[in-house]
């Protein structure tokens, strides 16, 4: 059995974690704008949320599209645990309709149709130039993410719509910047496993 194959196990269970934590501080985070910025669209949900789409891209690409449905499930069901094990606390740097009961669902639901999505296109361009299936895949996912969650968290603000936009900016630059650690940890296990798939 191959140090690829051994490592199954272990990096589901990693990813997993990482999965539930991400969604639930990205529920917390959302709610705390960056006043630093002097601008109100801004908030640290936005940087934290896009890890998710590169933890989905990296067990995709090692471990396929099936695994990669097991960690969104273990990440959905921790995300979960940890909002009701913290009572339900999010962010409260919102005033209605940015309630916690909607910051929760419209999170949740992003989470699943925008993590499936990223699967199902990430599985679709897995021939193409290493970078082309992550960036795509979290680019259509991300789009779909943020117009689900901000639909659902803030229907009654009349300016969700350039949250939504700012949000989905962000997203554009994580996604690239997350190409590297992508990269990075795609060509490492590749090189430790002494396969050349990596590219």
């Amino acid at each position: 059995m191959s140090q690829q194959q051994n490592a199954i196990l272990p990096a589901l269970v990693i990813a997993g974690a990482l999965m539930a934590f991400i969604v639930y501080i990205s529920n917390v985070l959302v709610g705390m704008p960056i006043t630093w910025l002097n601008a109100n669209w801004f908030n640290y949900g936005q940087f934290t949320f896009p890890v998710a789409f590169l933890i989905t891209d990296v067990i995709n690409r090692l471990f396929g599209a099936r695994r990669a449905f097991w960690v969104i499930a273990i990440g959905f069901i921790g995300g979960v645990a940890y909002f009701l094990l913290s009572g339900g606390n999010v962010g409260e740097g919102f005033a209605e309709p940015w309630s916690v009961g909607r910051i929760a669902l419209g999170s949740l639901s992003a989470f699943v149709i925008g993590q499936f999505l990223d699967v199902s296109v990430f599985n679709a361009l897995r021939q193409h130039a290493w970078w082309f299936g992550p960036l795509v895949s979290s680019l259509v996912a991300s789009l779909i993410d943020t117009v689900i969650f901000y639909a659902i968290a803030a229907s009654g603000s009349g300016n969700w719509m350039n949250f939504a936009s700012v949000d989905f900016g962000v997203k554009v630059v994580v996604a690239l910047v997350a190409l590297v650690p992508f990269r990075l940890l795609i060509a490492g296990v590749f090189a430790k496993s002494g396969s050349t798939n990596a590219a």
